[in-house]
């Protein structure tokens, strides 16, 4: 999932948006709506919101699978941010962020620049299982890169991905922060919450980097 602010950036050309979508409302709250967050809106949403609750969703995996020339990359080093690929044996750990009233068309308009135009993008509907309550899931809008979108990467060794996502910048930051600080809140989440593909390419990055830069990446995520 792609999620950085550009508030402060001028973003590249891009075609216009695609028309609004039906999105799944909160059944005990017509006026909510859930959005649910596996990239950097897991610890950088940048909208106004009511509640948040961390959690999973069944039935995807996160895969460093898209391309990014904005926020993390640019038109000749693209870097590699995260979306979801369907599996059925999958389980893909996040926030959820519930916006109510006014918030909701506010973060919708936010979100579509930032994840549709700049981002490519799309909507889709999942079931998210908060953490304490994992036995009343919520509906929830996730975006989503699909293959069909022109900055889709799609996989790669995660050596290749280590290198590229280590020699890539963009207008929010290194493409290393973004692998960090989602390895950071995977542990924050606990044992259970498992990610073997985050996990590999973070030891990819470790072996690709001398001694003393490894510290620092380390404490990059805490700062």
């Amino acid at each position: 999932m792609k999620q950085e602010s550009a508030a402060q950036n001028t973003p590249p050309a891009s075609p216009p948006p695609s028309p609004p979508a039906q999105h799944p409302r909160d059944h005990g709250d017509p006026q909510a709506l859930w959005i649910f967050g596996y990239g950097s809106l897991v610890w950088r949403p940048d909208f106004a919101y009511s509640d948040s609750r961390v959690g999973f969703v069944r039935g995807y995996s996160r895969r460093f699978w898209q391309g990014d020339t904005f926020h993390r990359g640019s038109d000749k080093m693209p870097g590699r941010v995260v979306t979801l690929l369907e599996d059925h044996e999958g389980c893909t750990w996040g926030v959820a962020y519930q916006v109510r009233g006014e918030q909701v068309s506010e973060a919708l308009k936010y979100l579509n620049v930032r994840e549709a135009v700049l981002g490519g993008y799309d909507t889709k509907e999942v079931t998210f299982y908060p953490q304490d309550t994992p036995d009343q899931p919520l509906k929830a809008l996730a975006y989503v890169a699909t293959p069909q979108n022109p900055g889709y990467l799609g996989p790669a060794p995660e050596e290749a991905i280590a290198t590229q996502i280590l020699a890539c910048r963009g207008f929010s930051g290194h493409n290393l922060e973004y692998l960090l600080r989602l390895a950071d809140f995977m542990q924050l989440c606990g044992p259970q919450a498992q990610d073997e593909h985050l996990a590999a390419i973070v030891d990819a990055v470790g072996l690709c980097l001398p001694a003393s830069l490894q510290l620092s990446c380390v404490t990059l995520t805490y700062t």
